[in-house]
């Protein structure tokens, strides 16, 4: 189930005994939490970690009655690291003491729970997709005896933007639909993020309307201009012009993870439109919008002009090439500012007809 069927299903029947959160999208995450949180006194809550203390001593505990209060609920942490030493290595997870392997402690939990209370595991740490895929399946295959998960994907732009319009209403804040569709787009769809930002340009902006000028000057990743500046300086081979904007972005605390991811996103939906042959903004907008990829005025303009600065083969190369940076900066200890420049250095370098 979602976030939304749980919550429901929670005020019909209350928190069921056992429940596996999983999925890394932290804005529903937390509204999960809080919402089991607000079902029991502070004095009934407990939190393990599972990198720290064994699945054996959480069932111990959930287990042991309290003398304080009859109903209590177990918050357990790190629930990856209940993957056995070998798995989780290939898994590249962290083990600790409950790396045990071993499901069926869980399983006899699960057909004899302690009545009263709500056991938690939450394994936040893997993505649905990517890398993080097999990983993720692996947690979930230890977790399958645990009849209510909530899986906690990442939503989509039209997600996010319908959900942040509520959140900008129940906030005070008015958005026009620019200022609304720059803050979803530069955040990635993070409505974690989104929900911060909008709390503080309704504080910002009190009763007067928020425009796209108030996003760029307010929310840190809305540099899109600077984003876009470096695609073009990209698309001319301007290395000095492309470093400089990078610094810029630096300067302004630009998160460089998400500038790559941003970059990644124009270049491939200029390959599409080029591929597709399109010609002008209004065919790419109505092209992705057939292909159930929203898409807005601005954006769509954005693209075709990444189309006209790149050719076929030099998108094609500036995909591959987001792609390693990507990577790069998914490694032990990455500094993200030099995978960027290296990154720079590599696309200006390539022939102007490559």
């Amino acid at each position: 189930m979602n976030a939304s069927q749980f919550l429901a299903r929670l005020k019909q029947t209350g928190p069921p005994p056992v429940t596996l959160l999983i999925g890394p999208e932290a804005y529903q995450r937390r509204l999960v939490k809080q919402a089991l949180l607000a079902a029991f006194p502070p004095e009934a809550i407990a939190t393990h970690d599972l990198a720290e203390v064994s699945l054996a001593a959480v069932l111990d505990d959930a287990r042991s009655l309290s003398l304080f209060a009859s109903e209590r609920l177990i918050w357990v942490i790190g629930a990856e690291a209940v993957l056995p030493r070998g798995r989780a290595a290939e898994a590249d997870t962290d083990t600790g003491p409950a790396a045990d392997g071993d499901p069926a402690p869980l399983a006899a939990y699960v057909k004899d729970p302690t009545p009263g209370v709500a056991l938690v595991f939450e394994a936040s740490r893997f993505d649905f997709e990517g890398d993080d895929k097999r990983k993720l399946e692996r947690v979930a295959k230890f977790y399958s005896v645990v009849p209510d998960t909530v899986e906690l994907r990442r939503l989509d732009t039209r997600a996010a933007r319908i959900e942040a319009e509520r959140l900008a209403a129940a906030a005070g804040a008015r958005l026009d639909a620019e200022a609304l569709d720059l803050l979803v787009e530069s955040l990635g769809a993070d409505l974690a993020r989104i929900a911060i930002e909008i709390e503080k340009l309704a504080l910002y902006a009190g009763s007067r309307a928020v425009g796209v000028g108030d996003i760029a000057a307010l929310v840190p990743d809305a540099r899109a201009s600077n984003i876009f500046a470096l695609v073009n300086a990209l698309g001319r081979r301007d290395r000095a012009r492309s470093l400089e904007i990078l610094d810029t972005l630096t300067r302004e605390g630009e998160y460089l993870p998400l500038a790559l991811a941003f970059l990644c996103t124009q270049f491939r939906m200029a390959l599409v439109a080029r591929e597709a042959n399109l010609k002008s903004a209004s065919q790419i907008q109505s092209h992705f919008s057939r292909l159930g990829v929203p898409m807005w005025g601005s954006r769509a303009e954005q693209v075709q002009q990444t189309v006209a600065k790149f050719t076929r083969p030099q998108l094609e190369r500036a995909v591959k090439l987001t792609f390693e940076a990507d990577r790069a900066m998914r490694d032990a200890h990455p500094d993200d500012r030099i995978v960027m420049e290296r990154f720079i250095l590599d696309l200006a370098a390539a022939p102007a007809g490559a």
